[in-house]
């Protein structure tokens, strides 16, 4: 079985696959790509058993046939080639591919590709298509605030919701809570499910900039993402998510609108201050100005900073952990922010100005305060 390809296409290639593979695995078999010939085609898959994503290239190729390639190696060695024709030599009895180069050539032991796990398939799947931006914006919006606890799986994912009203990504570590609502992208079929994180970052880093559309099919255990000449295909996980729209406080009087760039820089600088424990920020609001402060008693630092703003409310006080609230600020992109409050020991929201705001979406983030010291 013989291909030639360009060394830098299939580095390319490969490299946008490789996050999916497992490094330490109790099957040595998924450290390698799964190459799929077919004449002028091949389909190259790296998996991790949960998460299996694939690409596909034109080769100069007559066969058909399949081979598992050692990808730690192969990826270093394409690494050093310079734009060139290289010629894969696969011999299936002796398990070995050989490489040639217009310089040399490089023999590394191989897979039966037969070998390698079944790719997943889904059966009578429901389907739903957005572009690509709109799914890497909701991505991008809510990835930052899923959880690492593994005893509460369903909270490590993010959750999205479709329905003939529109499509709803939530994710929620317990402490923040990110909620994304489009509605221009519909579903006849009221349905929901919860992606992990691990497929969500690759989708993330591999989505195409241009207005591709990504079909997503999907049952009751996997998702299936299509676009361009990729394929991704992820175990969704298993559970009830939690009743998001119960912890979102409807009553919020005091109204903070604020530049978000210097707000977000502001408390970077105070934060350095503050305890490294509890990264305790606290802003006190009064008339048209913000104070925000932190003090780590332990080494006597403290610091202080005050900003203009516009506000509606009555005076407050109230602490929230500099992290939680740089992030979000972070995953912001509108020239100022609104934060709605109500007491110290309520949740605060922050949301875009409608003004500056796509009218096709809805975002709302929510951070918990900490108590004060």
């Amino acid at each position: 079985m013989k291909f030639v390809v360009s060394s830098v296409t299939l580095l390319k290639q490969l490299q946008s696959i490789s996050g999916a593979l497992q490094s330490s695995t109790a099957l040595p078999i998924l450290e390698n790509f799964l190459f799929e010939l077919s004449p002028g085609s091949l389909k190259a898959s790296a998996s991790d058993l949960e998460t299996t994503m694939s690409t596909a290239l034109d080769v100069d190729c007559k066969e058909s046939g399949k081979v598992a390639v050692p990808a730690k190696i192969l990826l270093e060695t394409l690494k050093t080639f310079s734009e060139q024709p290289l010629t894969f030599k696969v011999n299936n009895e002796i398990t070995q591919v050989e490489i040639s180069s217009e310089a040399g050539k490089y023999k590394l032991t191989c897979v039966n590709g037969e070998e390698f796990p079944k790719l997943p398939t889904i059966d009578k799947p429901n389907t739903i298509e957005m572009p690509s931006d709109v799914l890497a914006e909701a991505i991008n919006r809510t990835l930052f605030a899923t959880g690492n606890d593994e005893l509460r799986p369903v909270m490590t994912g993010v959750y999205c919701q479709f329905g003939k009203e529109g499509s709803i990504f939530v994710a929620t570590d317990a402490h923040r809570l990110v909620r994304y609502r489009r509605t221009d992208i519909l579903s006849a079929k009221e349905t929901s499910f919860i992606l992990p994180k691990k497929p969500l970052g690759l989708l993330k880093s591999n989505l195409p900039n241009t207005n591709t559309q990504v079909k997503i099919d999907y049952n009751e255990a996997n998702a299936f993402f299509s676009f361009d000449n990729v394929n991704l295909i992820c175990r969704l996980i298993d559970g009830r998510y939690p009743n998001y729209e119960a912890v979102i406080p409807l009553d919020n009087p005091n109204r903070l609108t604020i530049d978000r760039v210097s707000f977000f820089n502001a408390i970077r600088r105070v934060s350095i201050f503050s305890n490294k424990t509890t990264h305790q920020v606290k802003f006190r609001i009064a008339g048209s100005q913000v104070d925000i402060s932190a003090e780590d008693v332990d080494f006597g630092n403290d610091a202080n900073e005050r900003l203009a703003c516009s506000y509606d409310g009555k005076d407050l006080e109230i602490a929230f952990n500099a992290r939680f609230i740089s992030d979000m600020l972070n995953n912001l992109t509108t020239e100022h922010i609104v934060m709605e409050l109500s007491l110290p020991n309520r949740a605060g929201l922050l949301s875009p100005p409608k003004d500056e705001s796509d009218a096709n979406e809805d975002l709302l983030m929510l951070v918990m305060p900490v108590m004060m010291n």
